[in-house]
């Protein structure tokens, strides 16, 4: 992070979206998201859309069940690792690109280049939770094989550089998601991953992207992790967990000063709350969801300059109509506060 960048609490999405067509999402998005457009993710489109399938493509003796995903031996398993590993060497994504049969939400929103937006966002599943998700034939997480998991972590760094690259033809101006979902079980039984481990994973992730770079984790977690990163942009559940970031005041008022943003999951992604909410309810949440930071010395001016507004987490959960007036709830809210 070089410089200090200023959204002004301009809108954008997480990246999963209920449609099935993706020319009507991706019209969707340049409708609420002009400005700072996401491409839409459609995993009930196809199983290959899921965040683990969906990033899978060219990974060595990857196998698709339904939408599990399995990492096994074949015997050219070797050859494709010792091709990985020489593509990461030398930065050369042209064998570890998302094809439209895997993202067609993706290949669509190339028709946004027309409308010029001023920087545009993409996403890509992080190495911690695709590691854990991605097994072997015995179920276990690839994460926990030494051989495969520094593997992964190469193919999803030459996966965020093809993806940004592709997404440049839109604007040069690009950020890059790295989605963790799975940082909300660190810590507990069932995911025995040291903080070290998780650091140094995505750094390598991280380190392939030559634009502005985000982590997204739609829960609670150890945040003083991703806050001391090289990640420029920290996105959070701030509809559900914004009591889970006001523990690490020291941290956040650091990485502010650093140049960070904070991408601000305030719209709700349920259908049930996103009815119960408007423009006005969601207004006083953010206020309230920001304000425990103002006795540290961080102003509103300053949270609201450096901050974006998202969607809590994916909207493909949701019916067509549901998502469609989050997208409104998230645009209007912006504008209110812009």
């Amino acid at each position: 992070m070089t410089s200090k960048i200023e959204f002004n609490c301009l809108p954008t999405a997480i990246g999963s979206m209920p449609q099935t067509d993706p020319k009507e999402a991706c019209s969707l998005v340049a409708k609420y998201l002009p400005d700072l457009p996401a491409w839409p993710q459609l995993p009930k489109r196809s199983q290959l859309e899921n965040m683990y399938a969906q990033f899978s493509e060219g990974f060595p003796g990857v196998a698709l069940e339904g939408a599990k995903v399995y990492v096994e031996r074949t015997t050219d398993f070797d050859s494709q690792m010792e091709q990985l590993y020489n593509a990461a060497s030398e930065d050369n994504t042209d064998n570890y690109g998302t094809s439209a049969e895997y993202a067609a939400g993706l290949h669509a929103f190339l028709a946004l280049k027309e409308r010029h937006p001023s920087m545009v966002k993409g996403q890509i599943t992080g190495p911690i939770t695709w590691g854990l998700c991605v097994t072997d034939r015995e179920q276990r997480g690839i994460l926990y094989d030494d051989l495969l998991v520094e593997a992964l972590a190469k193919f999803l760094r030459l996966k965020a550089m093809w993806q940004e690259s592709f997404l440049s033809q839109i604007s040069p101006n690009t950020i890059i998601f790295v989605d963790e979902p799975y940082l909300t079980s660190l810590g507990t039984a069932f995911t025995a991953v040291p903080n070290e481990q998780v650091t140094t994973l995505l750094e390598v992730v991280f380190s392939g992207i030559k634009g502005l770079n985000g982590v997204h984790c739609c829960g609670s977690t150890d945040w003083s992790l991703l806050l001391k990163s090289s990640t420029d942009i920290l996105s959070f559940d701030a509809y559900n967990y914004a009591d889970s970031l006001i523990c690490y005041p020291a941290e956040v008022k650091a990485f502010l000063e650093r140049g960070g943003s904070i991408a601000w999951g305030i719209i709700p992604n349920t259908e049930e709350a996103s009815a119960e909410e408007s423009v006005a309810s969601l207004y006083d949440r953010l206020g309230e969801a920001m304000a425990p930071f103002t006795r540290d010395g961080i102003t509103f001016k300053q949270l609201v300059a450096q901050g974006l507004l998202t969607p809590s987490c994916t909207l493909a959960s949701m019916s067509n109509e549901a998502a469609v007036r989050s997208l409104e709830l998230l645009a209007e809210l912006s504008a209110r506060i812009r």
